[in-house]
């Protein structure tokens, strides 16, 4: 009994999932509106928050540096590192400034880092004379490679005085170093192709940790103590705190940042980790969003984002449930001498579970031309059992929670 029930509920989530899959990607097809309009001389700063990241930074500040954009520059916000972060900081050249933090008031989170370089950035001077209207701060992770059009696609979003933030895509620039790297930038290209893309018209597009674009006066109107928080994915908490705000936040598919796929299943997992149990912290946005979100539709997209690790546990006990079910028929087998099983039963778990393989390789094939419909399409029904990683990440990110864990679990390079 307790069996079947699993069964049935694991399968009215995934049923329900399935169905809000469906409706995203159908809005996704739309086209945006095209942009155009008097262009605006802005200050872009990308701001790269680094802790021990010699192996990586500097190919990331060569591909700012540059940038074909007229007024910009990089702040390298060195957590306590004790590598060569600061010294390949300082020799990257004039349009990059070093920020250092010391412990012990250093290594505190992501969020902690970001928050000291915005202070950094207006009490050195740097921001007089600009209007936070028009200064844009990006976050760039350490490993990011930014496309060299990035902002000539980005500005244009922010002629609208309404918008806070814009997100770009997000690829893996090592993508063809495996499987594992491969189904990491298939899970965000369909995230950003069809989730993303679907939240513009509905008003709750999220922001990553990576490539997102906001406008100084957007996050000055978060309140003093700094526009991050001190959650694992402070980026998430800030997208959603900027739309309670009534700002509008969009997401960009025509400019990317690339950062690097990790490549041992081992380390992804605690990767996933972290992002899991951000997650369930963020669980203390619901009353801000049943408050302050201005649009209902929004408020439910986000609610229901927000859901997503309890759906995540819930949906893991599926496999066990159903590898139960079938031990339990085949035993029946065994003992009335007679198959009960027929090809036509596994029908219905395989269009369940693989479905939205189709579409997905339809997605990717669109970005990775070379690969093919055919080979995307199955590499996408491997994503599917990809996307299981996600069960030991929720279990880990929940037993964390539990037991009062926060430490930035960071990624390590290579």
């Amino acid at each position: 009994m307790i069996v079947e029930l699993l069964l049935w509920s694991s399968i009215s989530i995934i049923l329900m999932a399935g169905c809000y899959n469906t409706g995203l990607f159908l809005l996704s097809r739309r086209r945006a509106p095209r942009r155009n309009g008097p262009r605006k001389e802005r200050l872009y700063i990308f701001l790269l928050a680094c802790l021990n990241e010699e192996q990586v930074l500097a190919e990331s500040l060569a591909r700012i540096t540059e940038l074909p954009a007229g007024n910009f520059l990089a702040l390298v916000i060195d957590d306590a590192s004790d590598d060569r972060t600061s010294e390949i900081a300082l020799a990257a050249g004039d349009r990059v400034r070093l920020h250092r933090r010391e412990l012990p008031d250093a290594r505190r989170g992501k969020g902690a880092a970001l928050n000291d370089g915005v202070r950094y950035l207006t009490e050195s001077g740097l921001l007089a004379g600009h209007d936070p209207d028009d200064v844009i701060l990006c976050v760039v992770d350490a490993d990011g490679r930014l496309d060299a059009h990035v902002v000539q696609s980005v500005d244009p979003f922010f002629d609208d005085p309404r918008t806070g933030a814009t997100q770009i895509c997000v690829r893996m620039y090592n993508r063809g170093k495996g499987l594992l790297a491969r189904l990491q930038d298939m899970e965000f290209v369909v995230y950003g192709d069809v989730f993303q893309s679907a939240r513009r018209f509905i008003g709750s597009v999220g922001m990553g940790g990576n490539g997102q674009f906001m406008r100084l006066s957007a996050l000055n109107t978060l309140g003093p103590g700094g526009p991050w928080s001190d959650s694992l994915t402070e980026d998430l908490d800030l997208g959603v705190r900027l739309i309670a705000k009534g700002w509008n936040t969009q997401h960009c598919t025509s400019a990317s940042v690339s950062q690097q796929a990790v490549l041992d299943v081992k380390r992804l997992i605690r990767q996933r980790s972290r992002w899991f149990q951000g997650h369930l912290q963020s669980a203390g946005l619901v009353p801000l969003i049943l408050r302050e979100v201005p649009t209902n539709r929004a408020a439910l997209d986000l609610l229901y984002h927000l859901s997503s690790p309890v759906l995540i546990l819930l949906t893991s006990l599926l496999p066990l449930s159903f590898l139960v079910a079938v031990g339990g028929t085949v035993l029946a087998s065994v003992e009335t001498g007679r198959a009960l099983v027929s090809p036509m039963w596994l029908l219905g778990p395989y269009l369940l579970s693989f479905m939205a393989a189709y579409a997905y390789g339809l997605v990717y094939a669109k970005r990775e031309r070379e690969l093919g419909l055919v080979r995307s399409v199955l590499v996408a029904h491997v994503f599917v059992i990809y996307g299981y990683i996600w069960f030991a990440a929720g279990w880990m990110g929940l037993w964390r929670m539990v037991t009062g864990k926060r430490t930035w679990l960071k990624t390590a390079r290579t």
